[in-house]
């Protein structure tokens, strides 16, 4: 299986939005899917006053669909699409798919789909999933990962997992990739983070990151915690696993 990290949506001129495309051996896989074709189409409706701070470059070369196209694969062999959250970077290039079985957390589709409340509302884009996709929701049981409550989805890839990843909003989670002889292991940890020093001690990140982070989170008292055992994993497992974020500029996909 061959793991990509792509950039589909470029923010303010700098800032990526990294999702994972999967050569698997049942089809293709997205972890996320970035900016879509319809976001670019209509921005007003499917993006909203949001767009004014997020300044997405809206190049149909950045959506899913078509870096799919530009690494000579059929955009049409994807059969599954893992999301992290329902924000609208993440999830306007459902539509692009609409065949693709769409996998997300439970509490993520109860606080944004079926009973938002007033936040949620003002957030998301309810434009961006119009088209029906096909949802299948997780609970979480007892299954634990490196610390963090997990739902296999062996039967997306096999050793896939959800991980539960709260902070950002309700239901956020993170997606682990087993890697194979050639790939080490990546766990996409969605909007977790914003700038890999914050799970890093090594790494600087500028203050601004983290204000950033503050005024986005609906979870905020879980932030903390979250970053904290992200960076337990990150540093236990350096050398096999690539603990990445959506946002951060640096690293493969970043640009």
């Amino acid at each position: 299986m061959r793991i990509h990290q792509l950039n589909c949506g470029t923010m303010a001129g700098r800032t990526p939005t990294r999702i994972l495309l999967l050569e698997a051996p049942g089809g293709l896989v997205l972890v996320d899917s970035g900016i879509g074709l319809g976001d670019i189409a209509d921005p007003a409706t499917r993006l909203g006053p949001l767009r004014h701070v997020l300044r997405p470059a809206l190049d149909p070369a950045e959506t899913a669909v078509r870096r799919i196209e530009a690494l000579g694969l059929d955009p049409r062999d994807v059969r599954h699409i893992v999301i992290t959250h329902l924000d609208l970077d993440h999830i306007g290039g459902l539509a692009d798919f609409p065949a693709a079985e769409v996998h997300v957390a439970s509490e993520c589709l109860t606080w944004a789909v079926r009973t938002p409340r007033l936040p949620e509302r003002r957030r998301y884009r309810r434009a961006q999933w119009s088209h029906g996709p096909r949802f299948t929701e997780y609970v979480y049981g007892t299954d634990r990962w490196e610390g963090f409550r997990v739902r296999d989805l062996d039967h997306v890839v096999e050793g896939m997992l959800l991980v539960d990843l709260p902070g950002h909003t309700a239901g956020h989670a993170g997606v682990y990739v087993p890697g194979d002889d050639d790939e080490v292991d990546v766990l996409h940890a969605g909007d977790a983070f914003y700038h890999r020093g914050q799970v890093d001690p090594t790494v600087r990140h500028p203050g601004v990151v983290a204000a950033g982070e503050r005024v986005m989170a609906l979870q905020p008292s879980a932030v903390g915690i979250t970053h904290s055992l992200l960076a337990a994993v990150a540093a236990r497992r350096r050398g096999d696993l690539h603990v990445v974020c959506a946002h951060d500029p640096s690293g493969p996909g970043g640009s």
